[in-house]
């Protein structure tokens, strides 16, 4: 159930993001745009701040928090906790990087009860196993590198959860909390580009914010993220950019979920 439309700025959602790196910055620009575009009223990125600084000179949309350094590191807990409460969920790892200071902060942000979406870097830092309330956004490899084993139907059923919903990208993305796997066969070899699993975890965790449960949100999300760029490939063909989906996604809620509401 999304939530009803109207009210104060930010009752129809607020998403906090927490990743980027001296290397990666657009990627969060991609999620956090891709989020709003799905109607929810805020984004905070919580990034370190010369990435944080370049987001607000792209985007006067995106709200962000400047934490000292180059990296994200366990003593920026404290100031993403203080605004936690704002959030009605959290985006780990766009951007991230590896390194042992970020594992040692998602370490702590995996354990807040706030749904949480982890994707790209965060995939590799943390245990998925002991994850409650997330969906968990892997790729091949990265699902082979957080559980052990080579992805298939049989083990997204033995490792997803009605609470813990792997949503598997590839040529046709499986999706499963454990009771079934389902199929969203939308999206088109022009994704392929990078920053097409940045809108993906955005549009996914706008619709956690706006109250779809898990399995509902991973679905969902990745139709819309597939038609999205289907549009986008019809205008731009194999030169297609991950940013091109961005003015599409609002153009398929209308038609896959405003309109029903």
């Amino acid at each position: 159930m999304m939530v009803e439309r109207g009210g104060h700025k930010g009752e129809n959602g607020k998403l906090l993001i927490v990743g980027g790196s001296r290397d990666y910055v657009g990627c969060l620009a991609l999620a956090g745009l891709a989020a709003l575009r799905t109607g929810i009223d805020l984004v905070y990125i919580a990034a370190p701040e010369k990435v944080a600084w370049s987001l607000n000179s792209y985007s006067p949309d995106l709200i962000t928090i400047k934490l000292p350094g180059d990296r994200l590191a366990g003593l920026h807990f404290n100031e993403i906790n203080a605004i936690l409460n704002r959030a009605d969920a959290v985006l780990l790892g766009t951007g991230s990087g590896t390194s042992p200071s970020t594992k040692a902060l998602f370490d702590e942000l995996v354990k807040i009860k706030k749904p949480k979406i982890i994707d790209a870097d965060a995939l590799k830092l943390i245990d998925p196993l002991a994850l409650k309330n997330a969906i968990l956004t892997p790729h091949k490899k990265e699902f082979e590198i957080a559980f052990g084993e080579k992805p298939s139907r049989e083990t997204l059923l033995k490792f997803a959860r009605p609470d813990r919903v792997i949503l598997l990208k590839g040529e046709v993305d499986l999706i499963s909390d454990g009771r079934n796997v389902y199929e969203n066969k939308t999206g088109n070899s022009g994704m392929t580009v990078g920053g097409t699993g940045d809108t993906l975890a955005g549009i996914v965790a706008g619709l956690v914010c706006q109250g779809l449960d898990l399995i509902e949100a991973a679905k969902l999300g990745v139709r819309i993220n597939g038609l999205a760029g289907d549009l986008a490939f019809n205008k731009f063909g194999y030169g297609l950019l991950a940013s091109d989906l961005l003015d599409q996604i609002p153009e398929v809620m209308k038609k896959e979920v405003w309109q029903s509401r």
